[in-house]
């Protein structure tokens, strides 16, 4: 037979004779510890699993010791920082014997705290007060008077409007214009005559050879 149990944020499968380390428990050595936060328990017969928890069971245990688990070290580190930063942590833990798993037994109920008896005087009074309390508040509506209207404003004579004759703009002076350099009339080239090569025929002179 066992059972799964969850104490400390963490589930436990535990049987009769176990030991658990789990979280502190504000508890010394000795004295008895009963977990009722009962997950699941399983028997050769039947299985119980709960809704979260099985309803009238519990799981009893004794405490062994009180004691911190092994140093862990936490290493920090940014690059390019010079930032470095190492520091250590024991978790403090209790040492648990199973002893017993027990079915069919309620859970002790948390106490409400007793609520003082009113006479019955002071609950009438109490009734009146919380019922006036209960009632709207209607607001009284003041009568409503009529204000004078005010004369409607006359509507004002819209005048004529007279465009300004925009000043002329004195006319800019204009640059005199340059005196322009006289060019001396063009001489005009007498057309040339064709010249006529006279073809003059030279005559030769024959010479006679006297005959010897």
């Amino acid at each position: 037979m066992f059972a799964v149990i969850k104490t400390g944020g963490k589930q436990f499968r535990v049987q009769v004779g176990d030991i658990l380390d789990v979280e502190k428990l504000d508890l010394e050595e000795g004295n008895k510890v009963t977990f009722d936060s009962v997950l699941l328990i399983e028997d050769d017969e039947n299985t119980l699993i709960g809704t979260p928890g099985v309803e009238k069971a519990q799981v009893i245990g004794e405490v062994m010791e009180n004691f911190k688990d092994k140093k862990v070290l936490v290493f920090k580190k940014k690059r390019r920082k010079q930032y470095r930063k190492t520091s250590g942590h024991r978790q403090l833990l209790t040492r648990v014997k199973i002893e017993k798993i027990v079915l069919g037994v309620e859970s002790p109920k948390k106490r409400v705290p007793a609520t003082k008896k009113l006479k019955p005087e002071e609950e009438l009074k109490k009734l009146e007060a919380e019922v006036i309390k209960k009632k709207p508040t209607v607001k009284k509506e003041e009568p409503k008077t009529a204000k004078p209207e005010k004369p409607a404003k006359k509507a004002k004579p819209k005048k004529a409007e007279t465009k300004k004759a925009e000043p002329k703009k004195a006319e800019s002076a204009k640059p005199k214009a340059k005196p322009t350099k006289k060019t001396a009339p063009e001489k005009k080239t007498p057309a040339r005559k064709p010249t006529v090569k006279k073809v003059t025929t030279k005559t030769k002179k024959t010479t006679s050879k006297k005959e010897e």
